[in-house]
């Protein structure tokens, strides 16, 4: 198996088991959390003028419903995600709520997209995970109709977030065991770097390409938090597995490091991110 081919592997493992499980556990939570970001891809979409809008990494499908609501009823979103216990959780909101949304459980790296399908692409947080980035962007790139608009929100580096990794570092000397991060591997900070990001959308064929870094105000219900640091991330992946006093002993712990982010019954934090803009050609690219 090749690198690219075992990294699919990976995340489609990973995607349909533990976290795509606690996204699914905590959609209430993260939905309500990552609202600002949605509404800034919200906010694009109007601005646009879009009709037909693809949605990536779209998880249960927030953004994807935000996105349609706003495009009307002339309009359509529709939402792909590798992970199909989320995409099950969004089609059955869809079904119930009877939203103008539909959605695709495929990887879209390589999901055989009708050729100039959509007139705008967005992303809240889900292009991070690609194994062969350059290739998804083509990809998505041959689904958009000549000039249509790209708009992606991606987390800037774990340095600029350090709430992101509270729980790992507080775990850690009780998890040992907890998987590193690696830079520009295929994760929640793999388009951390500007120029790396710049450089995958231009190798691709994407044109007016701008990077600009956006830093919005989060926040959750600290009732939530047992429940949040239980499911999510590296550590919450690890604890669904666990049982006993070690797994009391790291939530206890993990729950003390965020402290500093209380403030009158929230967990408030600043999500330092790139908004990510880019124009499919004009004119007919080739590939």
């Amino acid at each position: 198996m090749d690198v690219v081919a075992q990294v699919d592997d990976e995340q489609r493992k990973l995607w349909n088991g533990a976290a795509g499980r606690a996204w699914v556990e905590t959609r209430d939570v993260l939905e309500g959390m990552f609202k600002p970001l949605e509404e800034l891809l919200v906010r694009a979409v109007s601005d646009e003028a879009a009709s037909r809008v693809l949605d990536i990494g779209c998880g249960t499908g927030a953004t994807t419903f935000a996105a349609a609501r706003a495009l009307g009823p002339e309009g359509h979103c529709t939402g792909i995600d590798i992970s199909g216990p989320m995409i099950a959780a969004a089609r059955d909101r869809a079904e119930r709520e009877r939203q103008p949304a539909s959605f695709i459980c495929a990887d879209a790296q390589s999901y055989p997209f009708a050729p100039a399908s959509f007139d705008m692409i967005i992303s809240r947080l889900g292009v991070m995970f690609f194994a062969d980035p350059v290739q998804a962007f083509a990809n998505l790139r041959r689904a958009a109709r000549r000039g249509a608009a790209l708009r992606l929100i991606v987390w800037r580096s774990a340095a600029e977030n350090p709430f992101m990794t509270t729980a790992e570092r507080a775990a850690k000397p009780l998890l040992p065991q907890l998987p590193p991060r690696r830079p520009d591997a295929p994760g929640q900070f793999g388009f951390a770097d500007r120029k790396r990001v710049e450089s995958i959308l231009k190798d691709s064929g994407w044109d007016a390409i701008a990077v600009e870094p956006v830093d919005v105000g989060l926040s959750f219900p600290a009732t939530e938090l047992t429940r949040y640091v239980s499911w999510l991330g590296p550590v919450g992946t690890m604890l669904q597995g666990m049982e006993g006093p070690l797994r009391a002993e790291v939530i206890d712990t993990v729950r003390g490091a965020f402290d500093r982010y209380l403030d009158a019954g929230e967990i408030r934090f600043t999500a330092a991110c790139w908004m990510v803009a880019a124009r499919a050609p004009v004119e007919a690219a080739n590939g």
